[in-house]
């Protein structure tokens, strides 16, 4: 690009900067030996600005005390320690301690937790008799109402009917005992075990001291505080149950909206499906456990083996459990039976193993096919694992959590590895 000079009154030339560079305009000096160098004095930039170095924490620039603005009297901040290795340490240990605080949490509050979840599941399985109750016209409450008041009946007739017999019977026993003791030092093989190692004379000994029933429920202190959690979380869980079963529907509709719009009709479909799946589980198991107290109650009936009644509900609601509920029960019904007599105590074990070949491979078939499609490999699997995690309770719900997790399969995951 050339330069273009303009005169001046005293014939020296101003020049003109390319406009590539920095515009500076050199102002006119007097000529003269002493006249000092217009590049010398104000030189000019034509490497253009200078580039700022980067680093990693960002382009470094050249800190000028004199450019500080004046509302930062005490300087300019200093860089950031976001990506300092101090500052990820620590972050990175507060999201560990959080996470222990957490855990620790739900393990101080798994018994209250599941509570809750026993609650919930309760009333999930008793919200299709209300809905049955409200499609004959009752309202909610009152549907809520009649049933709530059916679910106390059937406790209260438990109680009634199972805890005078067993108060009496194991009084009589922990009585008695050194009467058995005493009868069988008359069998012969008994009576040379105890002459070698005199176990009758310390058995007996241990029964009359009074060491045995303390020992064998806790003490009076902890008999009664074992009976006194049992009589609060019934009534927690009775109380929960209630709560749960008037807002069921409030629930489902909040939790549908925390989905996304997009995949809200599907998610509720499936949410509604799985609760379905859940309360016709808990209604068969129910039917089964019904029937097989009726069963167990003419039996023993017949045989006339005492407490018919009581042991007819010890069977029904053990044969709530997946399993094992069968078979205690059963041990319990032979086990009076042999008080009554050893042929009644076979015929009884005759009785219940027959039963649960029948239970097993006719009515519990025909009761759950239409409400739970679950594989019989995934209900036992189903059973083990949440008997493993959380006894009873855990066996009790694992069957439906596996129908639930199957239909998420079969409903969500299974469609998306097609279109893959």
């Amino acid at each position: 690009m050339s330069e273009h000079r303009s005169p001046t009154p005293d014939g020296a030339a101003a020049t003109e900067a390319p406009s590539s560079g920095a515009t500076r305009t050199a102002q006119a000096v007097p000529a003269g030996p002493e006249a000092p160098d217009p590049v010398a004095a104000d030189p000019v930039d034509t490497a253009g600005p200078a580039e700022p170095i980067l680093t990693s924490a960002g382009p470094l620039r050249p800190l000028d005390a004199s450019a500080d603005p004046p509302d930062l009297p005490f300087g300019r901040p200093g860089r950031s320690m976001r990506n300092h290795p101090f500052v990820f340490g620590f972050t990175a240990a507060l999201g560990v301690l959080t996470a222990w605080w957490l855990v620790q949490a739900v393990v101080s509050a798994s018994s209250v937790i599941i509570l809750i979840v026993v609650s919930l599941f309760l009333a999930i399985g008793l919200n299709p008799a209300v809905e049955a109750l409200q499609r004959h016209g009752l309202p909610r409450m009152v549907a809520i109402t009649a049933v709530f008041l059916c679910v106390i009946a059937v406790f209260g007739a438990f109680g009634l009917a199972v805890v005078p017999p067993l108060t009496t019977q194991s009084t009589d026993f922990v009585e008695k005992l050194p009467q058995y003791v005493q009868e069988l030092q008359d069998n012969p093989v008994i009576r040379d075990l105890d002459q070698r190692f005199q176990i009758l004379e310390r058995l007996q000994q241990y029964v009359t001291s009074g060491d045995f029933g303390s020992q064998m429920f806790g003490g009076v202190l902890g008999f009664g505080q074992v009976l006194i959690g049992a009589v609060f979380n019934s009534l927690t869980v009775l109380v929960l149950t209630l709560y749960f079963l008037g807002s069921l529907n409030s629930l489902k509709k909040m939790a549908y909206r925390l989905v996304p719009r997009s995949r809200r009709t599907r998610a509720s479909l499936l949410g509604d499906q799985i609760i379905a799946s859940i309360g016709g589980y808990v209604a068969g198991n129910l039917i089964i456990s019904l029937i097989a107290g009726v069963a167990t109650f003419f039996f023993l009936v017949l045989m006339k083996v005492p407490y018919a009644l009581g042991l007819s509900l010890i069977v029904a609601l053990t044969d709530l459990i997946p399993m094992v509920g069968a078979f205690i029960g059963a041990g319990i019904a032979s086990l009076v039976g042999f008080f009554v007599s050893p042929t009644v105590g076979i015929v009884c074990i005759v009785f219940f193993t027959v039963y649960q070949q029948i239970e097993n491979y006719w009515i519990a078939p025909s009761v759950m096919k239409s409400s739970v499609d679950v594989p019989p490999l995934a209900t036992v699997v189903g059973a083990l694992l949440g008997g493993a995690l959380l006894g009873v309770v855990g066996a009790l719900l694992g069957i439906p959590l596996v129908a639930a997790i199957l239909l998420i399969i079969r409903e969500v995951i299974m469609p998306r590895q097609e279109q893959a």
